[in-house]
């Protein structure tokens, strides 16, 4: 079988409190991992970092950058820089120090999840009532694309060999906004309706494919008012386009089909700019933690399945993307083999990596992650990501060495 480049996702914070030097040697020699991920870009977070010798607990109310950037580079929406790194070098001196060790860079890059809810609230997601959702950017306002290609741009200045793009799409209504709640049982059915954008831009786009989107929008609102008013049973299990085949007369999938192909031309878009500074663009999937984050018992059908949901169409993406990067979070082989295969089928012969997590609820031996890394390489794949070291014991850079050289 074909050997796995491996490499382990990081936090500047973790690199900044812990030193550049500890997190490689932890990385490369305890882990045995010849490459690292850190974020150069990342959303809100509240997170807890067990063996970080500065904090325990670290929280990020708002969306950043983790490096200085190039302001010339950006239009109207300008970037936001993470205060403590405003000051400091440390992805730049990771590259240097990654570099001299032979280990690889990857950058792992936030677009569209920006956490901002200050600036640029026109450019956000617009609901089928007008309310809009300011954590994330719509990926069809035109400032909104520019903003990505310049990110692209930006993070392409650096020593790394690709941008791994996370959040380069549509977003569900649940999205781990602070403090959110549903405390009526609206159905599956509803809380997807709920999630959609019906912005300017995105009713634009559905037109010039010769979809009625003010028509959709009606719809999707008299459907979420009787889900409101409880007037028709929720309609519960996993979503599937079947339960919204009604919804307009059909157009609500047309409609959908509008915004795949929104993020397939951004993605396009993003990967033109990435090439033109040689570096490789990975579109990132998260149907895998849709399905498993939370439990690692993922059910029904395989994480490739969903994509749609978000405005993800595998094939169409694999025709302009390099690679694509799948969330194997799954505790169960057998399951983990059946998403890999599915994404394999959908993408033919582009290249896929993915992303393991070597604690629970995914794992708790060398002997679990052993036996999905071989499925990895068994299916063809040749990149394996790690999830993600500062959530991690020290101890578990053991497990890890353990499963890679079994």
């Amino acid at each position: 079988m074909p050997e796995l480049e491996t490499s382990a996702f990081v936090f500047a914070s973790d690199l900044a409190d812990e030193g550049v030097g500890a997190v490689l040697a932890n990385i490369q020699e305890r882990a045995g991992l010849d490459g690292i991920t850190p974020a150069f870009s990342y959303h809100a977070l509240r997170d807890v970092f067990p063996h970080n010798p500065r904090r325990k607990v670290r929280l990020r109310a708002r969306g950043a950058l983790y490096f200085r950037p190039d302001l010339s580079l950006y239009g109207r929406i300008q970037p936001h820089v993470d205060a403590e790194a405003a000051d400091s070098e440390v992805l730049d001196e990771t590259c240097r120090a990654a570099a001299a060790r032979g280990m690889r860079v990857d950058a792992w890059t936030i677009f569209l999840h920006a956490d901002r809810p200050d600036d640029n609230q026109d450019c956000v997601t617009v609901n089928a009532y007008g309310d809009r959702y300011p954590a994330d950017l719509c990926p069809a306002h035109p400032d909104v694309r520019a903003y990505v290609r310049a990110l692209v741009a930006d993070v392409c200045r650096f020593d790394i060999r690709s941008i791994f793009a996370e959040s380069l799409h549509y977003h569900p209504v649940e999205h781990g906004h602070e403090h959110e709640r549903y405390l009526i049982e609206l159905g599956t059915k509803a809380r997807y309706l709920l999630g959609i954008c019906f912005c300017e831009h995105c009713l634009a786009r559905a037109s010039g494919e010769g979809v009625d989107g003010g028509a959709v929008r009606a719809a999707v609102r008299d459907e979420l008012e009787r889900a409101f008013a409880r007037r028709d049973a929720a309609v519960t299990g996993e979503l599937e386009q079947e339960m919204l085949a009604d919804v307009a007369g059909g157009e609500l999938l047309a409609y959908l089909g509008a915004r795949a192909q929104t993020v397939t031309a951004l993605a396009a878009q993003a990967v033109e700019v990435a090439d033109a500074a040689g570096k490789r663009f990975v579109f990132m999937d998260p149907s895998g933690a849709v399905k498993g984050y939370w439990t690692g018992k993922p059910e029904g059908d395989p994480a490739a399945a969903i994509g749609w949901r978000l405005g993800i169409d595998l094939p169409a993406l694999a025709a302009v993307c390099p690679e694509v990067q799948v969330l194997a979070y799954a505790a169960d082989v057998g399951r983990v083999r059946l998403d890999l295969e599915a994404y394999r089928y959908a993408l033919g012969d582009a290249t896929v990596s993915a992303v393991f997590r070597p604690i629970p609820p995914d794992c708790e031996t060398a002997e679990n992650l052993a036996a999905k890394l071989a499925l990895a390489r068994d299916v063809g794949l040749t990149w394996a990501g790690i999830y993600h070291y500062g959530f991690l014991r020290l101890e578990t850079l053991d497990l890890v060495r353990a499963a890679f050289e079994a």
